[in-house]
């Protein structure tokens, strides 16, 4: 009798050893994360940007970033939020504070989802759709993202819709906010082919954007970009093309009709040396008449044929000194831009890197009266990690420019171009706990 009481005493004793030992096992549901990023780099610079009146001289200043991220997870639910504040050290209105990131991304374990807020936008090689992280106050949107995740697929729809205000009696007049479209819609699709190293992505874009001054004479324009992105990476081999197509109307109401394509080669013999070479073509509007200083161009365009590269991450494509898609030409139209680049890196050790590459410069169409070359651009990078924490980073870059750069950009010394920076990026993670 007692045995058997003993006995049935024991496996109920199991029984709840096993079951609390299931639970401890299980993992935790819940997962709340706190990062942090303080970011400043010293620059120096002289030319290539237009100078004032008063004379040119080299632009010397310190530029910070600082974010502090909390992140949220549970099976299905993400929430984060992301404060940024981005200044000049010694700047009179203490630089500008903003919630960089807040959005809330809902997920079912059949690929789907629906992420809702503002957010980081980041397709292919961002050549197009870009996070820009190079700028200090980088690149967010306020945007709802739809989609599907799996079986070697990605299908994102993006939709945006952007005010001033809440506009409840003002109309819907949008413009000189916070982004630079008034509305968009994107389509994105993306595959993998299983089992070999070919991937392709198709973009579809239909952007809006404010024409006009007020609500009594605006109306919203219309243009669209549609294209596509390869990537074949085949063991030490890497290559990456793309073709974009930009057709109707910008913000001035002028028709479009604008391409660009691009071929990227690299060669990745090992985890210590690499090297790559690829070439850009971006088309330009043709009969590109220059005026001498002092002079106003009078050329007129019944359609542009410059293409804008939009919401791309222009600081890692063009030249590291970014004197192309990050300030505009003379008259406000775009010659195109020509860019041929070879270059190589190499990790002599484990936390050190070193980067050096060349560019060769030119317009996409003729010009008037001066040679389409822009200059050549050499570049050299260094970058040495302390711990996974804190990086230093620094760059040399100079430019060979041409009487054309001089013209186009209405800047002097030109053929004399330097650029010197350095930047150290602290980003810890302070804390993190799952329950």
């Amino acid at each position: 009798m007692n045995i058997k009481r003993y006995s049935c005493l024991a496996a109920l004793l199991l029984c709840c050893i096993g079951i609390r030992a299931q639970e401890s096992a299980k993992e935790p549901d819940n997962q709340l994360t706190l990062d942090a990023q303080v970011l400043a780099r010293g620059e120096i610079r002289r030319g290539g940007f237009s100078e004032s009146s008063e004379g040119g001289g080299k632009g010397n200043f310190v530029v910070s970033r600082t974010r502090m991220s909390v992140d949220y997870q549970k099976p299905g639910l993400e929430l984060k939020v992301t404060a940024q504040h981005v200044g000049v050290w010694g700047q009179s209105n203490g630089g500008s504070f903003n919630v960089f990131e807040a959005f809330a991304l809902l997920k079912s374990k059949q690929g789907l989802f629906a992420k809702i807020g503002r957010q980081e936008l980041s397709y292919d090689d961002e050549r197009v759709i870009g996070s820009d992280d190079w700028t200090m106050a980088a690149s967010s949107h306020d945007v709802l993202k739809l989609g599907y995740e799996g079986h070697g697929h990605q299908v994102h729809g993006i939709l945006a819709y952007n005010q001033n205000g809440e506009n409840t009696n003002g109309g819907t007049f949008y413009k000189n906010g916070a982004q630079p479209y008034k509305t968009m819609h994107t389509l994105w699709y993306h595959y993998d082919i299983p089992r070999f190293p070919l991937g392709a992505s198709l973009l579809f874009m239909n952007i809006g954007t404010q024409y006009g001054v007020d609500e009594a004479t605006g109306e919203t324009v219309y243009q669209q970009l549609i294209g596509g992105y390869v990537n074949f990476h085949p063991r030490h081999w890497n290559f990456e093309g793309s073709y974009y197509k930009q057709m109707g109307r910008d913000e001035k109401k002028a028709k479009l009709d604008a391409w660009m394509a691009s071929a990227k080669l690299q060669f990745m013999p090992n985890d210590r040396f690499g090297f790559v070479s690829g070439f850009d073509y971006l088309s330009g509007d043709p009969y590109f008449a220059v005026p001498k200083p002092g002079q106003i161009g009078l050329t007129f365009h019944e359609t542009l044929h410059g293409f804008n590269p939009l919401y791309g991450s222009h600081h890692q494509f063009y030249g590291a000194m970014d004197f192309f898609y990050v300030s505009t030409f003379v008259g406000g139209f775009s010659p195109g831009l020509q860019n041929f680049y070879v270059g190589g890196n190499f990790k002599p050790l484990k936390q050190l890197e070193l980067d050096a590459s060349y560019h060769f410069l030119s317009t996409a169409t003729k010009l008037q009266g001066i040679d389409m070359t822009l200059g050549h651009e050499f570049e050299l990078s260094a970058s040495y990690k302390f711990t996974k924490d804190a990086k230093v980073s620094a760059g040399y870059s100079f430019m060979m420019g041409t009487d054309t750069m001089t013209r186009l950009k209405r800047a002097s010394n030109d053929n004399d171009l330097h650029w010197l920076w350095l930047t150290l990026t602290v980003s810890p993670r302070i804390f993190q706990t799952r329950w």
